[in-house]
């Protein structure tokens, strides 16, 4: 076991101790397991008999739809709306990985809150006809959609203020980041990364951009700090920025909290002709623009210490579980409204068309979605399990 401060990791012990966080967390439950693990979901299709599985048209999709990655965004006048807000996987490809992505996450969700089968089949029902809804619509106003729940999350999302932020990222709401079990310390070199950063006309005019903040208002770095946080991303570069903006530190939106995140690598598959930048972090930054204005707007492509990353304001809240399985139907809209918007109309009604073949007289889903989330869920409960013995095993040695 690496030797860890009493109050922060080292350098030295990141790697290790980031490692053992992941398997952590991924043991916790099955839905955990599936939030932490992409590439599993990956080597099943790509070894999976799935000839009955349709290629939707090339799109920009999310590449790792759970419903952990969908949740409230505000766009830079302020509006609220539910979107998809992690885009590390994204991708031009087929459009079916995010249904059957998102209805694997969904019916763990459920097995992990001990419901019945037929409320797995019910949402995998309500999936579908959400996702065909806002193909025939192709914009549908979600905001009149919102069940109640939702509102209840866009309310606190709005609510919150800076000082409620504080407490909940930072412990405090002086302008420092306290170094603990969630903020490490940075290495020198990163620090005068982050500092040179912030010093660039582009990274400028994006944190004035946000919160509709003065053009030319200065920008500093008060503090920063090495994030431990997500599940599947630990171990790659994650930095939280605190940044003051003007000269009153106390007047509304003169504070903010910059994330700063690695991109890397998809494991999404891509169409073989699709056009995609090679820059790991602006293809993660056009798939948001395409999928999630309201995300995509707020971001920024840059290189830190020779790696790709991208630069985004830190986003305060996200639906639990327990709320994303009453609302399958409306997250399926909003992943249907993302794919949508990138369709001709003609692609859009073809493309529903396709889906509403092969539905079996017992359930309203094509039997290519309800059959690749079965097998998923059987595949992942199994993974689930040996994950958690190995586990078990490496902590008993570290004793």
């Amino acid at each position: 076991m690496p030797k860890k401060s009493p109050l922060f990791v080292s350098f030295a012990d990141r790697s290790a101790v980031l490692r053992q966080s992941r398997d952590l967390k991924m043991a916790g439950s099955a839905h955990a397991y599936v939030r932490g693990n992409t590439l599993k979901f990956y080597e099943w299709l790509a070894k999976a008999d799935i000839q009955k599985v349709p290629n939707g048209p090339p799109v920009w999709i999310c590449g790792d739809c759970h419903v952990g990655n969908l949740g409230p965004l505000a766009a830079t006048d302020g509006e609220i709306n539910i979107q998809i807000r992690d885009l590390d996987q994204t991708v031009i490809g087929n459009p079916v990985h995010d249904l059957i992505r998102l209805g694997l996450s969904l019916a763990t969700a459920a097995r992990g809150s001990d419901l019945p089968g037929v409320t797995t089949a019910k949402m995998i029902e309500q999936l579908v006809e959400g996702y065909e809804e806002a193909l025939a619509d192709g914009d549908p106003d979600l905001r009149k959609q919102r069940p109640d729940c939702v509102r209840v999350v866009m309310r606190r999302a709005v609510r919150r203020t800076w000082a409620q932020l504080a407490r909940e990222r930072i412990e405090d709401t002086k302008p420092t980041i306290p170094l603990g079990k969630r903020f490490w310390p940075l290495t020198k070199p990163e620090r005068h990364q982050i500092d040179q950063l912030f010093a660039t006309d582009e990274v400028r005019r994006l944190v004035t951009t946000l919160r509709s903040r003065k053009d030319d208002a200065g920008v500093e770095v008060l503090d920063a700090a090495y994030w431990m946080k997500g599940c599947s991303s630990l171990g790659r570069l994650r930095f939280a920025v605190l940044v003051g903006v003007g000269k009153d530190l106390s007047s509304e939106g003169a504070l903010c909290l910059m994330d700063i995140k690695e991109a890397v690598r998809s494991a999404a598959p891509c169409y073989a002709e699709a056009e995609m930048s090679h820059d790991y972090a602006m293809r993660v930054v056009e798939g948001a623009q395409h999928l999630s204005p309201a995300l995509g707007e707020r971001m920024l492509a840059a290189r830190f210490l020779d790696k790709a990353v991208f630069l985004r304001e830190l986003e305060i809240d996200k639906l639990t579980r327990e709320e994303a399985m009453k609302v399958a139907r409306y997250l399926a809209m909003v992943v249907g409204k993302a794919h949508a918007r990138q369709m001709s109309a003609g692609t859009r009604e073809k493309w529903r068309d396709e889906l509403a073949r092969n539905r079996s007289s017992t359930l309203d889903a094509p039997s290519w979605l309800w059959s690749s989330v079965v097998e998923l869920v059987a595949s992942h409960e199994a993974a689930y399990l040996d994950h958690c013995r190995k586990y078990a095993m490496e902590s008993d040695a570290s004793v």
